[in-house]
């Protein structure tokens, strides 16, 4: 790592990145001032296209999934180094995304403006710093901007990256919100369903005694409240949402609640998700035997709403140990962490990946209040060049131009 510091032409891209940190914020603030719900990413994506090309990126493009991807070095020298931040929020197009500065100029606030407002954005500028500055990597390295990674997304655009057998992978850097410290080499797999109740409903006077799906689904959110969630790996079970009825004086004919199953551990992941099924029909059963004689039973049906996969890139990995060096290179604590990222999708198929914020500090994430705070922006952005740059390999010697 300190070789590569020393290098010139990472000197020059470093300085380049120092020097245009106001730059960086315009672009953070331009782009998440553009709506991207998840399935409706397409004017930001264009918009980012037309920022890769002024970078300097070769064959720039969007894939039929809706990602932006563009090219530093060539594609044939063999497997890419990928840099990756997700193009969508979790807000819907009726939200007002305008971004707002505060009296110093250092803190922007609006929704999405960390995420993944600024990962965008270090994208932008770390291509045009290694462009422009001529960093000779060894690797090519892929730059994408990707859709659907929030909530029902479910990683359908790395997915499409990472399926289509274009190019080879080398290493995965998923570039996801602020911060200089957390190193997320360990991917939270996750599995979210909706468990749907259906039976004859009826008045709630007339009818009183047929099986009702709104106390099926009061038992069903008891049952999982109560299931053992272990500590090894680090697992979570939740009940996110309900829903169901016609009027205050109808016994429902469908009633239904959502679910969030989270694991770090594939096999985890698996058993949770057996005791959750088994405790929402045990809710169906108990529903049904309270109901009165002769009258239709109660149904179940579980409807998939996404499936993450866990995944791990070990500590000793070549990746996790640059972003370590990186980080203390640059005189940054750091933590080794979990998420839930795009990284997590290369990790389950075998391709070192992790996460990295791109500077600064937020807060607020996933509220329409959310903020973030330029202190320590561009080392965040110095660092995933540091780690870029050690992945790929670079060339010894030569000094950058002019």
């Amino acid at each position: 790592m300190a070789a590569l510091i020393a290098h010139p032409r990472i000197a020059h891209a470093r300085a380049a990145i120092e020097a245009s940190d106001a730059e960086t914020l315009a672009v953070q603030s331009a782009v998440s001032a553009i709506p991207s719900p998840t399935g409706a990413e397409g004017r930001r994506a264009a918009w980012l296209a037309d920022r890769f090309r002024d970078a300097g990126l070769e064959g720039v493009r969007l894939d039929d999934a809706g990602n932006v991807h563009g090219w530093l070095g060539r594609r044939s020298a063999g497997p890419a180094v990928v840099l990756a931040a997700h193009l969508d929020t979790v807000f819907g197009s009726d939200v007002d995304v305008s971004v707002r500065r505060d009296g110093n100029g250092t803190r922007l606030e609006g929704p999405g403006i960390s995420d993944n407002a600024r990962g965008l954005a270090a994208l932008v500028t770390l291509a045009r710093a290694l462009s422009r500055s001529e960093v000779p990597l060894s690797r090519p390295v892929l730059f994408a901007g990707t859709v659907g990674e929030e909530g029902s997304g479910d990683l359908r655009g790395v997915r499409h990256l990472f399926g289509s057998r274009d190019f080879a992978p080398h290493a995965v850097i998923a570039v996801d919100g602020a911060g200089v410290e957390r190193i997320i080499h360990r991917g939270v797999g996750s599995v979210r369903m909706r468990a749907r109740f259906r039976g004859p409903g009826g008045h709630s006077w007339a009818a009183f005694g047929v099986a009702n799906a709104a106390s099926a689904v009061g038992r069903a959110a008891a049952a999982v409240a109560d299931i053992p969630i272990p500590k090894d790996p680090p697992s979570s079970c939740s009940v996110v949402r309900l829903g169901g009825g016609t009027g205050l004086n109808s016994i429902p004919a469908e009633a239904w609640l959502d679910l969030d199953i989270r694991s770090e551990g594939t096999e985890a992941l698996t058993r949770l998700e057996g005791l959750v099924t088994t405790a929402l029909e045990r809710a169906r059963d108990a529903e049904n035997a309270r109901r009165t004689p002769g009258t239709p039973l109660l149904k179940l049906d579980l409807e998939p709403l996404g499936r993450r996969p866990s995944g791990l890139t070990p500590r000793a990995h070549p990746l996790v140990q640059a972003a370590l060096e990186a980080n203390r290179a640059l005189g940054l604590a750091h933590e080794l962490a979990a998420s839930s990222t795009d990284a997590n999708l290369p990790m389950s198929l075998g391709i070192p990946a992790i996460a990295l914020g791109a500077g600064g500090s937020a807060g607020d994430t996933h509220r329409t209040s959310e903020w973030y705070e330029n202190t320590q922006g561009p080392l965040g952005i110095v660092r995933a060049l540091l780690v870029t740059a050690a992945v790929a390999g670079v060339n010894p010697g030569a000094a950058p131009r002019g």
